[in-house]
């Protein structure tokens, strides 16, 4: 028997300057469709809730399903500005997105992982290394992150704090020793996924993972000094960052500024000074904002953002990567591109949406 089914339509997104061009379904948003076909789009939470995967929609019409106000407001969306995670196309949509390169985006694969080791760094991080299938090898950029899906289907995002060089693996080996990852984890107690790597994780356990995820990684293209601009565990892609810049001896000059509330929050700040005898050109300025009498803390103190600025009053000539707390890289991204005279282009961001920040109205 023969039978005809119209075919749902399919809209054509291209983004420019790049000219790459993808097939978006009936009802599938954006980002995801670029996903599913290596478009490499810049995005963070793809829930609608931090805004990084916000661009300029050059032609084409997008119906939007329900985000922050925060990641998009009423006001941008009428000057043309879109969020891929969320934003339905109607239409052929042609968008503008600087982001966008054929090196972008490696293939996502779904993988089990085995817990290596848990070493506890502070009263609140764990480092925890999981080793990762040997046969299969998931290719990924310094700054990126992956996800852990759940037993009842929730996901959990973490960025990988080893550069790629560094992951490791021997194939050859009897038995295969598989390439490992380092995650740094931050207890959120309540959390259903931290309260478990903080009281009843356990090697060898098994963890099934998802990536590489992001849009979070050095454009080696550029010859810009950078600021690499960090806040609590938002250090993780940023070490990851530096030791792909001393494998790969790029000597573009950099200053990281690493914030926290107290000292014991800068929890590899010896691992960060150390690499200064290694990279002439890199700098590190620690923040600390809420430092009490017995921290002894004789260092810089404030909001780690507002630090850049009183450093670097003209950022029209930098680059900015900024990883942390949703206040920390928003507070940064508006103060960088409004007061300091950085391109919005050359703000690189992955902001750390917790499950509260999505549970936001």
């Amino acid at each position: 028997m023969n039978s005809t089914t119209a075919a749902a339509p399919e809209f054509q997104i291209t983004v420019q300057p790049s000219g790459r061009a993808f097939q978006a379904a009936a009802g599938e948003a954006i980002l995801a469709a670029g996903i599913r076909q290596g478009i490499g789009l810049p995005y963070g939470c793809k829930d609608g809730a931090c805004g990084s995967c916000k661009c300029k929609m050059l032609e084409g019409r997008v119906a939007h399903g329900p985000h922050q106000s925060k990641a998009l407001s009423a006001e941008e969306e009428a000057a043309g500005l879109i969020l891929t995670c969320c934003g339905v196309p109607l239409s052929d949509v042609v968008l503008e997105s600087r982001q966008v390169t054929d090196e972008s985006a490696y293939p996502i694969k779904r993988m089990p992982s085995r817990v290596i080791s848990l070493e506890k760094k502070s009263q609140d991080v764990m480092l925890v290394r999981l080793q990762l299938p040997a046969n299969d090898a998931m290719r990924y950029h310094a700054g990126q992150y992956i996800e852990f899906i759940l037993r009842d289907g929730a996901r959990r995002s973490y960025s990988m704090a080893n550069a790629p060089h560094l992951a490791g693996g021997q194939p050859a080996a009897t038995p295969p020793v598989g390439p490992s990852v380092e995650l740094h984890i931050r207890h959120m107690p309540g959390g259903k996924f931290t309260d478990h790597v903080f009281s009843a994780m356990k090697e060898k356990e098994i963890l099934r993972i998802e990536g590489p995820y992001g849009s979070f990684f050095l454009r080696e293209d550029s010859t810009k000094p950078m600021v690499l601009l960090a806040s609590g565990t938002g250090f993780a892609p940023i070490k990851a960052v530096i030791e792909q810049m001393q494998f790969k001896n790029i000597a573009r000059p950099a200053t990281v500024y690493w914030g926290g509330r107290r000292p014991s929050d800068l929890y590899m700040d010896d691992w960060m000074r150390a690499q200064l005898a290694a990279m002439p050109n890199l700098r590190y300025v620690p923040v600390v904002s809420n430092a009490v009498p017995e921290d002894n803390w004789t260092g810089r103190t404030g909001f780690v953002h507002q630090a850049v600025l009183d450093d670097i009053a003209d950022l029209s000539g930098y680059q900015v990567y900024a990883c942390g707390a949703p206040i920390v890289v928003d507070s940064a991204r508006a103060a960088y591109t409004a007061q300091a005279g950085l391109p919005l282009d050359e703000f690189f961001a992955d902001a750390f949406t917790t499950e509260a920040d999505k549970a936001q109205p």
